[in-house]
């Protein structure tokens, strides 16, 4: 499999850039869908019910991905379309900036409720509360973290596993976002799916920073800035692996990210990144450059990465 892994990974990531996510019969919807419908039986309020959960559905991709793969051995032009369609299938890249510049541009034109009615694709917060300066900030802090989940990482796993680390990875960020809650139902079923989520998205998340920091003068930013928000302000963030890349984001940029931040759970206070203004409008739009230039660093850095590995 390693033979294939750098053209997969190049295929991919520029079909993201491309294309965005695939508009129907995306896999990972359809993973949602199982992961769902497997919850309604599998669902107890503790923590080893919820590993069992998880483990079940991630195994599953694991040996679905490797079994696949081996069956279409014997047809190469077949074998190299479904490994650059699952690493494509993996990323989020394209459509993530999409839905912050679409909730930008609601801004700027001063639909409120337009750009409230967006925040949903981009955040878990209650947007009904949500004015201007919240919802950029909101917007600048999601580009940042997902830049790091739905690039970066998966990218990155497709490196050291396979095609199975890609789809694994995304099972397990996928689980996550549907169980990691801390609510009543999830405190313990969903123990299992946000702590290996940590684990899986830690080196990524440190990358990630890294080029953040390193891209900070293209911004008009400070390296040095970045790194003390990203590994001194981040390090206080609850988790492990937010906080490093808002913070590099929040110095590169020039702004202060976090505050308090308002869920269905109830409010959460987050510690403050970086030292600034709180972002506006025109800064999501700077994100996404910076976001950008993170993804494409990290496409051909995996990509010659993977190739090094093979030779």
């Amino acid at each position: 499999m390693r033979g294939g892994v750098a053209g997969a990974i190049a295929a991919g990531w520029i079909s993201d850039r491309a294309l965005g996510d695939p508009a129907r019969l995306h896999p990972v919807a359809g993973f949602g869908q199982a992961a769902a419908a497997l919850e309604r039986r599998t669902w107890r309020p503790t923590r080893a019910a919820g590993v069992a959960h998880v483990a079940a559905l991630v195994g599953a991709v694991g040996i679905m991905t490797t079994v696949a793969d081996r069956l279409l051995a014997r047809w190469p032009f077949r074998r190299t379309v479904f490994r650059a369609g699952l690493v494509w299938a993996t990323l989020g890249g394209h459509s993530l900036e999409r839905a912050a510049l679409a909730l930008a541009r609601e801004l700027e034109a001063g639909r409120l409720d337009g750009a409230r009615a967006l925040a949903p694709t981009l955040v878990g917060r209650d947007p009904s509360i949500l004015d201007a300066p919240e919802l950029s900030r909101a917007a600048v802090e999601s580009v940042a973290e997902n830049t790091s989940d739905a690039v970066l990482a998966p990218l990155l796993w497709t490196v050291l596993l396979g095609l199975p680390g890609a789809t694994v990875y995304r099972a397990i960020n996928t689980l996550d976002a549907m169980l990691g809650h801390r609510d009543e139902r999830y405190r313990n079923f969903g123990w299992a799916a946000a702590r290996l989520d940590d684990l899986v998205n830690w080196p990524a998340a440190r990358a990630s920073a890294l080029l953040a920091v390193a891209w900070a003068p293209a911004l008009g930013g400070s390296r040095q800035a970045a790194w003390r928000s990203a590994w001194r302000d981040g390090a206080a963030h609850p988790s492990p692996n937010a906080g490093r890349v808002e913070g590099a984001f929040a110095g590169a940029l020039g702004v202060r990210l976090g505050g308090l931040n308002r869920y269905s759970s109830g409010p959460e206070w987050r510690p403050l990144l970086g030292v600034g203004a709180t972002p506006d409008v025109s800064d999501i739009a700077r994100a996404v450059d910076l976001a950008r230039l993170v993804s494409a660093s990290a496409g051909i850095g995996c990509v010659l990465l993977a190739w090094g590995l093979r030779r």
